[in-house]
């Protein structure tokens, strides 16, 4: 069985003001505020939104 990559996404700015497709994005992730960290799967369609959002967030590896 092959382990999948996990990421440690940590929101870092506010979405207050921003455009409601990246606000989608943070919800869709499961962000709800300033300060709030996730682990997620390592997949392209994580990825996209991460790299749409990646001004608001922190990702490290885990």
């Amino acid at each position: 069985m092959k382990t999948e990559k996990k990421l440690k996404v940590t929101q870092v700015k506010s979405s207050i003001g921003r455009l409601k497709n990246h606000k989608a994005c943070l919800t869709g992730v499961g962000l709800r505020r300033v300060g709030h960290s996730i682990e997620v799967q390592d997949t392209p369609s994580v990825r996209g939104m991460l790299n749409k959002i990646r001004y608001l967030i922190n990702i490290e590896e885990v």
